[in-house]
């Protein structure tokens, strides 16, 4: 009792503050990493531990002394295999966009209209199409691999960029802050060796660029003209132009989806 009431006197409110700060941390690093191979890398660092308290315990000098040599180098260890999420911890962190809102612009700032309307047109037409909507965490690095732009989103305008004769149609389109930043763009390859291997280039990077960023992506398939979208490295089927407008206005207003729509896989879109 007496080592409890001296606990008790001396613990105070920046004792509280710092518990919840390395709380929040720990709870986002496992928040980030749920779902990926992050977890199975994590299960094999705890064995690897283990087996070195077993070594200590049992004096087993050689698997001691191989460990130990391991461990030395334990920081820059975990920065190699971490890389994706620290990476993508620190982006969300520094996220430049209004942290209470989903894509950071009013409704009169952009017309989803004119987005929808030309994915439908790029569906029934056959032609591919990838589109990516910025979101709080900045995408300027793959802006800068593509042909500048920074035009009002107008459909004409989508539509002419996808045709197969113009030499911008194999890249990704940018939207940031309700402007074609960018077409033309190279997106990083998603890294899940489990996704299904009849997917395209175009569907592997939409899968990247939402598994290292809060983006959410804009697919019509050149083969079957499957529109979809992808959100958190997840697709979402649009079967038709009203689910995706449906889709489109649950994440940027937060309309309610129809019943029959699979919920998506959001974080942090309301306050």
């Amino acid at each position: 009792m007496g080592a409890l009431s001296v606990l008790y006197e001396q613990f105070g409110l920046k004792d509280i503050l710092d518990i919840f700060v390395v709380a929040f941390i720990f709870y986002h690093a496992l928040f980030i990493i749920h779902g990926t191979r992050a977890v199975q890398m994590l299960i094999g660092l705890g064995i690897l531990f283990l087996l070195f308290w077993f070594g200590l315990t049992f004096q087993l000098h050689s698997l001691n002394w191989l460990l130990s040599h391991f461990f030395e180098f334990f920081i820059l260890i975990i920065v190699i295999i971490f890389q994706d999420q620290i990476r993508t911890a620190l982006s969300q962190v520094g996220g430049r966009k209004n942290l209470f809102k989903f894509f950071g612009q009013d409704e009169e700032d952009f017309d989803l209209e004119e987005v929808v309307e030309t994915m439908g047109a790029l569906s029934r037409e056959k032609i591919g199409a990838l589109v990516v909507l910025e979101r709080k965490n900045g995408l300027q690095n793959y802006i800068n691999t593509g042909t500048r732009l920074k035009s009002q989103v107008h459909s004409d305008i989508l539509y002419a960029i996808f045709q197969s004769s113009g030499p911008l149609h194999d890249g990704a389109v940018i939207i940031s802050d309700g402007m074609i930043e960018a077409a033309g763009c190279f997106l990083p390859l998603s890294k899940n060796v489990e996704i299904d291997r009849h997917l395209g280039t175009r569907h592997r990077a939409a899968l990247g660029i939402t598994e290292i960023s809060d983006a959410v992506v804009i697919t019509v398939s050149e083969e079957t003209g499957r529109m979809s979208i992808c959100l958190n490295g997840q697709f979402y089927a649009c079967d038709n132009e009203s689910v995706l407008r449906q889709y489109l206005k649950h994440l940027w207003l937060s309309d309610s989806l129809d019943e029959s729509l699979t919920p998506l896989d959001i974080q942090n879109v309301k306050p």
